[in-house]
């Protein structure tokens, strides 16, 4: 066995913990060690962790023609490349009243960037934000990272996953700059309609707050509730939205994204939020030129075809998944997702003999069956589980045949299926 040779010098360096805890709270942590758990030499592990989601040919094409013709080789601005800003600016005027141009728009690295760029512009001593529980959970860690208070809403799962007002109204304070939401909403697979949205922005104008939108699964909807954009009411209270290429056009190592501020009154650039963003995106890293350049044609002439198609895939496979899901005990599901491309199920500890939580039901899982489902603590939110359904039908199928045969196994016998509470067949 190997030791590790002794050193007679004292070295005045150690590596930093300061990231330690933030790093323990992200997707790809839970994630990585439930894979870990499960057995390579067993049944194939599900969902498939090297297996790629195909793109828009449109999308291809357009970065192909950039690193061919040399138009992406140099740098680009820190605020992005006017063309870039300008492309995403059109896209996004297509469904808003009050038009963005190309100086609203700041391009990042992906919309994790995105969401980083927010907190760092608008953030000030003692501030606090209000984020979603359950949410995505970077905002989390970078707001753990950067010592910001950070306070929880809540939804109200029996009436699709709204956005519980009163419990917004609760945890906000003369410190609270920010609501952060995510529309379609991951995890629960809710979009918010039109009428929740006007109510949403007229109340952060009564607690004077701003909205920051977290909008990168807008290309993902199936269901018969159409995506709106909150930029749309930014004549009620000032608006930051957020989005990228990831999950609309399955790219997401491709990191670009962007950010857009849709002012009221003028109100961002009197107390300076767009210089801040310019300040700050000078000392941080850019998203690629190459892809930077190809964001017309990808904007502009990917075909509706493609994302019509997609949304019948994920609309398929979340029928499918529900439908296998209502005989399992133990699990509830609020609603049938109408976005993204998950399913979010509540978990009834006490249906089982020698489950002890969220976490334990995971870890017993990956290594039982090999099939990874996030628990909901990844999410903020203790006893619920995140299952993909992103994947051909049979291994769906599949995927939910083994998490019945394991939920039946670890019964207390008397367990519940999934039920119908919100009058979804």
């Amino acid at each position: 066995m190997a030791t590790t040779p002794k050193c007679s010098t004292e070295w005045q360096f150690s590596g930093s913990e300061a990231a330690k805890e933030a790093a323990a709270a992200t997707l790809g942590a839970y994630t990585s060690e439930l894979y870990t758990l499960c057995d390579p030499n067993g049944k194939p592990i599900l969902p498939p962790s090297n297996k790629a989601v195909e793109t828009s040919n449109t999308a291809e094409k357009a970065v192909v023609k950039v690193v061919l013709s040399g138009t992406g080789n140099a740098y680009a601005p820190s605020i992005g490349l006017p063309l870039a800003k300008s492309a995403v600016a059109e896209y996004l005027n297509r469904d808003l009243p009050k038009k963005l141009t190309a100086a609203d728009v700041f391009m990042t690295v992906g919309c994790k960037r995105a969401i980083d760029l927010a907190v760092d512009i608008l953030a000030k001593p003692e501030a606090n934000v209000l984020l979603p529980r359950p949410g995505f959970p970077w905002d989390v860690v970078r707001s753990i990272y950067k010592n910001l208070e950070v306070r929880y809403y809540d939804f109200i799962p029996e009436n699709n996953f709204e956005i519980d007002f009163e419990s917004v109204k609760k945890v906000t304070d003369k410190n609270t700059f920010a609501i952060f939401i995510i529309n379609p909403h991951n995890p629960n697979g809710n979009t918010y309609s039109e009428a929740h949205l006007k109510q949403l922005a007229e109340l952060a104008k009564e607690l004077s707050i701003m909205v920051v939108s977290d909008e990168v699964f807008r290309w993902t909807v199936f269901g018969n509730n159409p995506f709106v954009p909150m930029g749309k009411f930014a004549s009620i209270v000032p608006v930051v939205t957020l989005g990228s290429l990831s999950k609309g056009w399955n790219v997401p190592g491709w990191r670009t994204g962007w950010l857009a501020l849709h002012d009221l009154d003028g109100v961002f650039r009197n107390t300076k939020i767009l210089q801040a963003a310019d300040d700050f995106l000078q000392i941080n890293a850019k998203p690629p030129t190459v892809i930077q350049a190809a964001m017309p044609d990808i904007l502009e002439r990917t075909p509706k075809q493609f994302f019509d198609e997609r949304g019948s895939f994920l609309k398929d496979k979340v029928d499918i998944g529900y439908s296998k899901a209502k005989d399992i005990p133990g699990l509830t599901c609020y609603m049938k997702p109408e976005a993204c491309t998950f399913l979010w199920t509540k978990l009834d500890i006490s249906c089982f003999a020698d489950i002890e939580d969220d976490q334990d039901f995971c870890k017993k899982l990956a290594m039982e069956e090999n099939l990874v489902v996030l628990p909901g603590i990844a999410f903020r939110q203790k006893n619920w589980l995140r299952h993909s359904i992103d994947m051909e039908t049979p291994t769906v199928e599949d995927a939910f045949e083994r998490l019945k045969s394991f939920c039946e196994r670890h019964s207390t016998g008397g367990g519940v299926s999934l039920k119908n509470v919100n009058g979804v067949n």
